[in-house]
């Protein structure tokens, strides 16, 4: 398993991949992309038990990963080819025609990784349940976690979806949300406030963690495996996991304006004077 110093250079690397990505075809969502970087990194460089290759779609005897806020892409496909799944120079090929690597995950490309196409949002959480129900009839003991927007909890399934897991005892999923309080349209209290999330979860049966620090990699580690120890125990876990859009660009850094805008070369050049190349740039 890789030490702590080794998965803090991945993010680092794992950042100038997306800016890079996304300025190549001037296209794309750098702000939580940038934001989740901590939690994609973690969650396959120390906390999943999973297999890069061969690529198994069911996943069996493994856990598996279900991410619904699908246009934060870019970060996925870099922590899946940095992680094996593909080999890392197919990151150029992004949002290109015939590539598997769209801007949204999609299936029928047999992308390494991908285990459900995520362009519509509000589908993660139904996705991720279904799975962990057919773990627990296959005698599965593996877990399934999912990644979801805060602004994609506006979604009606969101809720129908987290009303059906306790009823249903599904307490081999550990859901996290990116709380970052932007969406496309501006802060998400201006765009449609979602009040008090953790007592929404908890009202509806949900055992709550809060992660005030989504973008220290150690504290999202440690968050994480405490997650891991309330599973089994009859509840679904989510983890309210607060994070800075952009985070590590300081210029993209806590606004709604770097959610789906690729950086020019001027700012592309800036970006990466503050992101330490330190595996080799693809």
């Amino acid at each position: 398993m890789a030490s702590i110093q080794e998965l803090e250079q991945l993010c680092s690397q794992v950042r100038r991949d997306i800016v890079r990505m996304v300025h190549a075809v001037n296209s794309g969502h750098p702000g939580g992309s940038l934001g989740c970087t901590e939690y994609f990194v973690a969650l396959y460089g120390s906390v999943m038990q999973h297999q890069a290759q061969p690529f198994s779609m069911d996943g069996k005897n493994e856990d598996v990963f279900f991410l619904s806020n699908g246009h934060i892409s870019p970060v996925f496909y870099s922590v899946l080819a940095r992680n094996g799944y593909f080999p890392v120079n197919e990151l150029t090929t992004f949002r290109r025609l015939n590539s598997r690597l769209q801007g949204h995950p999609t299936t029928h490309e047999g992308l390494p990784g991908v285990r459900m196409a995520s362009g519509s949002l509000g589908q993660g959480l139904s996705v991720a349940i279904g799975a962990a129900l057919a773990k627990k009839l296959n005698g599965d003991t593996r877990l399934v976690f999912s990644l979801h927007g805060d602004g994609e909890l506006q979604e009606g399934q969101i809720w129908e979806a987290a009303m059906a897991a306790p009823a249903h005892k599904v307490d081999n999923l550990i859901a996290t949300v990116d709380v970052n309080g932007q969406q496309i349209d501006g802060p998400t209290d201006k765009v449609l406030p979602m009040g008090d999330l953790a007592a929404k979860f908890r009202s509806f049966g949900w055992e709550v963690l809060e992660l005030a620090q989504g973008n220290v990699l150690s504290a999202v580690i440690d968050t994480l495996n405490l997650a891991k120890t309330h599973t089994g125990k009859g509840k679904p876990v989510v983890i309210l996991m607060k994070t800075e859009m952009g985070n590590g660009v300081d210029f993209m850094m806590g606004t709604h304006k770097w959610h789906g805008v690729a950086p020019n070369d001027e700012q592309l050049a800036t970006a990466l004077a503050q992101l330490p190349q330190t595996l080799g740039d693809y």
